[in-house]
C-alpha cells in the first residue's frame, strides 16, 4: 500500500544531509539539549532517520517514534535498535496519532512541525496524548523576524519549497501555534542553523519546553 507521506527523493537527501548537519553544523548538541532530563514514556513525531534516539537519557522507559515516510522509517528502525532506551518505530501521521489519550509523559517535535499538513490538528493530537502537565519538547524553524526575509519565505512556501523539500514550510510560527493549541511555553531560546536546501538562507530556530495547560 502507498504510504500517506511519500517523498522518496527527499528522504534520501534528508538522510544524508541530517547526518552532516549533526556532525558539522552543531545540530547534535541541540538534540542533546532538547532531550535532556526526560523520563518515562515519550512519543516523538516525525522521527525521520532516528538521529534523536542516541540522545535520549536512560530515565526514559520507552520511546514511541512516529514516522510516515517509509525509507526514513526503515532508517529510524535501524537507529532504534542501537539506542540505549527502548524505541518502537511505527507508521503514522502527526494529525492522527495511533496511540491512546494521556498515555505519555512527554512529546518531542524536532524539525517536523514545518512539514505537517495540518499544524493545529497535529498539535491538538500531541496535547491529547500527553498526560496533564506533560511536556512538549520542541526544536523547530520558522518565520524570520525581518520583513524582507519573511517575505522571501512566504514566496518560497507558495511555490517550489514544499515540493522540493518534503512538504516543508519555512514561514510557519511554531511558538504561536504551540500556544494556540493549549500549551504553556515555559522556556525557549532562539538559535540559527543552516536551512535544509543548498544555497538557501539561514533559518531562525527555536528550542524549548512547553507544558500541557489544563
Amino acid at each position: 500500500m502507498r504510504d500517506t507521506v511519500h517523498h522518496p527523493l527527499f528522504a534520501r537527501f534528508y538522510a544524508r544531509m541530517s547526518v552532516t548537519m549533526d556532525a558539522k553544523g552543531g545540530v547534535a548538541a541541540y538534540r542533546r539539549e532538547l532531550l535532556a532530563g526526560l523520563s518515562g514514556r515519550v512519543i516523538e513525531v516525525g522521527a525521520g532517520n532516528g538521529l534523536n534516539f542516541a540522545h535520549y537519557p536512560r530515565a526514559v522507559s520507552e520511546v514511541v517514534a512516529i514516522e510516515p515516510e517509509r525509507r526514513l522509517r526503515q532508517l529510524a528502525a535501524t537507529a532504534g535498535m542501537r539506542a540505549e532506551v527502548p524505541v518502537d518505530v511505527v507508521p503514522g501521521v502527526a494529525e492522527a496519532l495511533p496511540v491512546k489519550s494521556e498515555a505519555f509523559d512527554a512529546a518531542v517535535a524536532s524539525l517536523v512541525l514545518c512539514t505537517v499538513r495540518d499544524l493545529p490538528r497535529a498539535l491538538a493530537e500531541l496535547r491529547r496524548v500527553l498526560r496533564p502537565g506533560g511536556e512538549l519538547r520542541f526544536f523547530e524553524h520558522g518565520l524570520a523576524e525581518g520583513r524582507a526575509m519573511a517575505t522571501a519565505q512566504r514566496a518560497l512556501d507558495r511555490t517550489v519549497w514544499p515540493l522540493l523539500f518534503g512538504g516543508c514550510h519555512t514561514a510557519r510560527d511554531p511558538l504561536a501555534a504551540i500556544t494556540a493549541a493549549g500549551f504553556e511555553v515555559v522556556s525557549r531560546r532562539r538559535i540559527r542553523i543552516p536551512e535544509t536546501g543548498p544555497g538557501a538562507p539561514t533559518s531562525p530556530c527555536v528550542l524549548g519546553v512547553a507544558r500541557r495547560a489544563d
